[in-house]
């Protein structure tokens, strides 16, 4: 599904230039739960936004299902984050003044489709992550493990093929985390494509494979043992 070839993300200013990702080789197969892994300004966001296409590499080539879309138009990458990414945040970033049915409503607010199929879908993704029964709610009314839930289901409302999870995790309680990954392992197991940053390796270990990354460059690449 994803192959990144020698990508390199570099940010420069007037005084200095900063790599952030510097000869990044990656391919992620269709169906794969993949974590990545490493400290704090390794370059683990910026490979997920590279992976997104909220950012585009500075050199390299990145090819989503055989098309290279590293210098494609800002329209198709709308176009395929739209109809074809799904994203969830640490910090859920679920608007507070819609309900949660509205919240996961946005992730198909630029799909054309009948106003009864949208809202069909959006009941479906609720009760997929257990939320249905506060679609009525805003997200101040919920916690921390309810909001993520409804991010999730904002993010698999369009029934995207790849998956793209920042610190899923990161602003929850062991509970509610390992509910949150019990969530993802079952996209998974559906056949959503993921794609996860994570510090915490017990959720790492969920993954079927994980990315170890240091300094902007990747050092190691591991599938977990059956």
């Amino acid at each position: 599904m994803i192959q990144l070839q020698d990508v390199s993300r570099t940010y420069a200013s007037d005084e200095v230039e900063t790599t952030a990702l510097a000869d990044i080789d990656l391919a992620v197969e269709a169906g794969e739960f993949v974590a990545i892994m490493g400290p704090s300004g390794c370059g683990k966001s910026t490979l997920l936004n590279v992976l997104g296409t909220i950012d585009r590499p500075s050199g390299g080539r990145y090819l989503f299902e055989g098309a290279d879309i590293a210098a494609a138009p800002e329209a198709s990458l709308a176009r395929l984050r739209r109809d074809r990414l799904g994203f969830v945040f640490q910090s859920f970033n679920l608007i507070d003044e819609l309900t949660i049915a509205e919240n996961v409503a946005l992730g198909l607010a630029y799909r054309a489709m009948p106003g009864r199929e949208k809202k069909e879908r959006v009941v479906a993704a609720m009760d997929r992550v257990g939320i249905a029964h506060r679609r009525g709610y805003h997200p101040h009314q919920l916690s921390g493990g309810q909001q993520q839930r409804a991010a999730i289901a904002r993010a698999i409302v369009g029934e995207p093929k790849l998956i793209l999870a920042d610190e899923p995790t990161g602003n929850l309680d062991s509970d509610n985390g390992a509910q949150v990954m019990d969530i993802l392992q079952e996209l998974n197991g559906d056949g959503a494509t993921i794609v996860m940053v994570t510090h915490s390796p017990a959720h790492a270990d969920v993954a079927k494979r994980t990315v170890h990354m240091l300094d902007g460059r990747i050092l190691s690449s591991a599938r977990r043992m059956a």
